[in-house]
């Protein structure tokens, strides 16, 4: 079945809370661990069953934010999905307190129920007017987003579609093309503001009200974090200013001298990585698709089933469209046991990593689909992004398909961008934990607390008012990161995850069979163990180990110092 032909019919609501709680209480009167596992089972396929068109509705809008149908799905959504979320805490308060949990345990593991006691205490009815309005904010952030309308050079562009000319090599149209970018942000900067300070007092009353005194531990809840606390994630952010700034802040020195451009870097000029421009793919959408094609079918045999399924079922949107959100993202479908990518090609490298990245999400679901219960078929978000991060970087044997000429130029980048990023996304987690330790703060506060954090981790930005670009240089460049506003502490998933791929990135320069079989041997657990447990049967280290940073970040900085840039401008 195609993506297309996946039929949308709203369920009932109140049949869905009457068909949860005859589910609850079936299981709490079940005499048997037979009779119980039948309970168990019959409500997987349910909830994927009922899940299916919601997903579908969230996956449409997303796709044109302007559709009158879907935009009222999403709302209608938004504001009963915390109702139904009280007769699901009553499910998962049966199945914790249920007489036959050592069994179910010993079939389908623990972690289900590690998983259970954490939402447990992420949810209260007493929360759930703020959960619909938290929803109301978050989707009027998305809306906002994809609704911008651009003028520039005679056109009218998205945010994703002016892109391009954000890293174009002629400097007066790179810096034309920031200005644009930053005055939209600026002439809506007041809402954004506006929507973030009720978003962060909304989320601390949240968690005031469950017991945490503030957001941070519910917000680590809601994370899924069972592995490792707030600590061990302030020691890998202090090693990251250990070893990777310095490493980053060199690289960004070198960047400024190729391109010829001032130190510490103006922001129009940090988009450019090259004098004559970034590396760019050989062809259009349809060119990178047919090479994603070639590089899936030459990997593995379960990778080319994988993409020509996606291929075929239109399991894909990738085209930068006028109303559609801003950014990527993978989803599945649980009920059709399919992924879904969503994207937005602009005609950058990034459009080349989409079909590594977001593909790696969608690769991890199909090998692990058909697990029960499907909760476990995805573990945990940092966990996720090592699939998605490392296939960007297997991506590489198919490099010179992918970009021709600019193979080695996005080498290059590609790995200089993953050293670069860590510091970046390592501050948005910094920055986070310092908003919710003090909700209190007021827009103007929370930009010089980022300006203040950004000479730490990114001490080649020039934050000064002499930048001729608005909105960016005040303090304010975290507005542009979606995941702020729509997933707190999320961010720091990409650095732990950046960490591992480094890993499976020096593999690769050793021995490609062995890092497959290691990637392979990550990916197939699925969401059967924890962050750390995952990468301990994968014979990989933590990155929550100072010296795995220390070590991965040394050997990439070491191939980039060595690596010949002779003829590439």
């Amino acid at each position: 079945m195609k993506f297309s032909e996946m039929p949308y019919e709203r369920p009932d609501v109140e049949e869905m809370k009457k068909s949860i709680r005859a589910f609850t209480e079936r299981l709490k009167n079940a005499a048997s661990y037979e009779e119980a596992r039948e309970v168990f089972l019959e409500y997987d396929k349910q909830y994927k069953k009922d899940d299916a068109p919601i997903t579908l509705a969230y996956i449409r809008q997303s796709i044109d934010t302007r559709d009158e149908f879907y935009n009222a799905e999403k709302e209608f959504w938004d504001e009963n999905l915390p109702e139904i979320e009280e007769y699901e805490q009553e499910w998962i308060e049966a199945l914790v307190e249920s007489p036959f949990r050592a069994e179910f345990a010993a079939e389908f593991g623990d972690l289900m129920f590690v998983k259970a006691e954490m939402e447990k205490k992420t949810f209260s009815p007493a929360i759930i007017e703020d959960l619909q309005k938290e929803n109301e904010l978050v989707s009027e952030y998305d809306d906002l987003i994809a609704s911008a309308q651009i003028p520039f050079e005679g056109g009218v562009y998205t945010l994703s579609q002016l892109w391009p000319f954000e890293s174009d090599p002629d400097d007066e149209k790179r810096l034309a093309a920031n200005i644009a970018d930053g005055k939209w942000y600026a002439e809506n900067g007041q809402r954004l503001d506006e929507i973030y300070d009720e978003l962060v007092r909304l989320r601390d009353g949240m968690g005031k009200k469950l017991g945490f005194g503030g957001y941070t531990k519910l917000g680590y809840y809601r994370m899924g974090r069972n592995c490792y606390t707030e600590e061990d994630v302030k020691s890998f952010r202090e090693a990251v200013i250990k070893y990777v700034v310095p490493i980053a802040e060199r690289l960004k020195r070198q960047q400024a001298e190729r391109i010829g451009r001032p130190y510490p870097m103006y922001w129009a000029d940090q988009g450019l990585k090259f004098r004559k421009g970034n590396p760019r793919p050989a062809g259009d959408a349809d060119y990178i698709l047919g090479q994603g094609k070639k590089f899936y079918d030459e990997l593995s045999p379960e990778t080319s089933e994988f993409f020509h399924t996606m291929l075929d079922e239109e399991l894909m949107d990738v085209l930068s469209t006028e109303g559609k959100q801003s950014g990527g993202y993978e989803n599945s479908i649980d009920y059709y046991e399919r992924p879904f990518i969503f994207a937005n090609f602009n005609g950058t490298q990034g459009d080349v990593e989409v079909v590594t990245h977001e593909a790696g999400h969608a690769f991890a679901y199909w090998m692990n689909r058909k697990r029960v219960p499907f909760t476990s078929c995805e573990p945990s978000a940092e966990a996720c992004e090592v699939h998605s991060m490392s296939m960007e970087f297997f991506g590489w044997r198919n490099a010179e398909g992918f970009f021709g000429a600019d193979a080695d130029k996005f080498k290059y980048s590609h790995l200089a961008s993953a050293l670069t990023f860590i510091p970046y996304g390592t501050l948005v987690d910094h920055f986070q934990h310092i908003v919710y330790e003090k909700p209190e703060m007021t827009p103007a506060e929370r930009h010089a607390e980022w300006k203040r954090l950004s000479a730490i981790y990114m001490p080649w930005e020039r934050l000064s008012c002499d930048d001729p670009v608005p909105f960016y240089p005040e303090g304010r460049v975290w507005q542009s990161q979606e995941h702020i506003y729509q997933a707190p502490f999320y961010y720091i998933d990409y650095c732990l995850a950046q960490t591992v791929a480094l890993e499976f990135w020096a593999l690769l320069q050793k021995d490609e069979k062995e890092a497959w079989e290691r990637y392979m041997d990550y990916t197939k657990q699925g969401g059967t163990r924890t962050f750390t447990e995952l990468l301990k049967h994968a014979g990989l280290k933590t990155p929550f180990d100072e010296e795995c940073l220390k070590e991965v970040c040394e050997t990439a900085d070491k191939w980039l110092d060595e690596f010949d840039l002779t003829g590439i401008e």
